[in-house]
Order: structure tokens, then sequence, then C-alpha cells
């Protein structure tokens, strides 16, 4: 086996690294400078069953050490992306995880069943969208409904299930828990942290949304302690991200119990940071004298162990 190579759901990707939904298009917009071939896969945008427009602009704010964002999963449905983005990403030889989002249970098996008979490897579903036909509740916080929409979901899937999960809960654990007593397959995490940023000069609120996601280098070392306490709590593989901008950053969350990793906000700085983190593993790999990147999954020891 290549020392690279990594099995994720049952599914054999060349290597642990993809990109975050919403960080990469569906691969189009970097196709001219990234080389596709050489990520383990890409993540596309959320696709939902009918074009959505997505919130009001401004819907960017840079901060300290990250951004704001508050795009509302703008995408143009999912008769495009079988049209358009799907035939774009089967020409490389990479894995593909399509993001599945909706506003509704019905529209995310909308989607779900239009992918049946695809050639796509995993399905992500991104339970952070308000659930409104329930008053605005977000199905990601409410493990009842993380437990539902997992086992819909599963019924009618027909491609391995990654349940992605909000950090804006109490406890990641039992939303994990949640999502395997649903029957999800994987799990992904952590999604942006609700944050706020206002100007100051104008006093008024930077995104027209008024809050927004907050991704980027600023919320890694919340994405390493919640990788690690759902690693601790399900038997469930986990795609980590949140903050990953090099292989240092992504061995941290294979460390604390991610099998994959993924780039998000990084790339908008620097397109290529994926093969990057890439090159950088297998570089780890080779000088701690690892036979195989999944040696590292789980890996972190406690200060009582350091002396082992």
């Amino acid at each position: 086996m290549n020392m690279m190579e990594t099995t994720f759901c049952g599914v054999t990707f060349k290597n642990p690294v993809t990109v975050a939904s919403g960080t990469f298009g569906s691969g189009i917009e970097y196709g001219d400078y990234v080389d596709l071939n050489r990520l383990g896969a890409v993540t596309t945008k959320g696709v939902a069953d009918q074009p959505w427009s997505g919130n009001a602009t401004p819907r960017i704010a840079e901060t300290a050490s990250g951004m704001l964002n508050a795009i509302g999963l703008q995408n143009p449905g999912i008769d495009v992306f079988l049209e358009r983005d799907l035939p774009y990403l089967q020409q490389y030889d990479t894995g593909i995880i399509v993001n599945v989002c909706g506003h509704s249970v019905e529209e995310y098996l909308n989607v779900v069943r239009r992918l049946e008979g695809e050639n796509i490897d995993l399905l992500e579903i991104n339970i952070s969208c308000p659930n409104v036909r329930q008053g605005g509740i977000s199905f990601g916080t409410d493990p009842k409904e993380v437990e539902r929409i997992t086992r819909l979901v599963k019924e009618e899937a027909e491609q391995p299930v990654v349940m992605k999960l909000s950090p804006n809960v109490t406890s990641i654990a039992e939303i994990a828990k949640a999502a395997e007593a649903g029957g999800a397959d994987g799990l992904s995490l952590i999604n942006t942290i609700t944050g706020m940023k206002i100007d100051t000069r104008t006093r008024r609120f930077a995104l027209a949304n008024r809050t927004g996601g907050l991704s980027g280098p600023a919320i890694h070392p919340v994405a390493v302690r919640m990788v690690y306490e759902a690693a601790q709590a399900v038997k469930l593989p986990i795609i980590g991200m949140g903050g990953v901008t090099d292989a240092d950053s992504a061995v941290e969350l294979m460390l604390a119990g991610a099998t994959m990793v993924a780039v998000g906000t990084a790339s908008f700085a620097e397109p290529a940071v994926a093969e990057q983190v890439v090159d950088g593993l297998e570089r780890y790999a080779r000088e701690n004298g690892l036979k195989h990147i999944g040696e590292l999954v789980g890996a972190v020891r406690d200060e009582a162990d350091a002396n082992i």
C-alpha cells in the first residue's frame, strides 16, 4: 500500500487531503491554479435541490486571524451541478465528495435521490442550515433532529453518508453520538463558528446578515478539541477541518482523531495550499519513520505517556 493511501467509509483515496465545502467551488474555479489530481478528494460547494441566491452583500469580512462569511450557501442547484460541475470533476483522478444542503428534510432528500447512480464517493450532509419549517431551529444543534435527519438520509442514500457537524453546540460529543445513532458512516467537523464584526468608523455591521461564520486559523484550536472529543465519543471516521494552513495543522487534527483533513479558508490566500499539505504530510511521515500516514490517527499522547 502507498504510505499516503487512505480508506474512509470503505472508500479508498490516494491521500487524506480534501478541501472544505464552500471554499473551493466545485473545483472549476481552481482548475487553472491547482492540480486536482494531487488531492485525495474534492469536496464540492453545497448543492441544493433548487438554485439559492444566498444572502445580501456585504457578506465577507476579514478578521485578525481568519474571515467571517455570510454567503448563505449560494449555489446553482442540482440540475446545473449534474450537467456542468460533476462531469468536470469526473475528468480528474481524484475522489468526489458532494456536500448537500437544504432548508428542510425534504430538500435534502431531493438532492440525495438525484445523486443515486452517479459516480461519486461520499455524501457530506451539511446540517448547519436553519430548519425553517420548525421555526428556524438548526438541524445541527438538536441531537434528536441530527439523529432523525441522519436516519432519513441513510434510508435514501446510495453512497456513504458523512454528517457535517456544527461547532455551535454545548457538547459536540452528544451531537456526534446522535449522528452515529442515526446510522452515519462518518463525520465531518468543524463547520464555522458564529461571529460578528462591527465597523468602528461607520458604526455599522460589517456583514449585511449581521452575523457570519468565522473560519481560518482563529478556530483551529477549537477544531482540534472538537475532533478529539468526537473521536473519543464515537467509532466513526472523521474528516477534520478548521484552520488547516499547512501540514503541521493537518497533523494536529489527525493526532486528535481525524482520518482525513480538509483545507478551507487558506485556499483563498494560496490556491495551492492543499497540494502543499499533501507534500508536507508525506514529508512528515518519512521524517518520523511512519510506514503509513494512518499511524497518526488518534495517536496523541497524554503527558504521563511522554517518556514511554
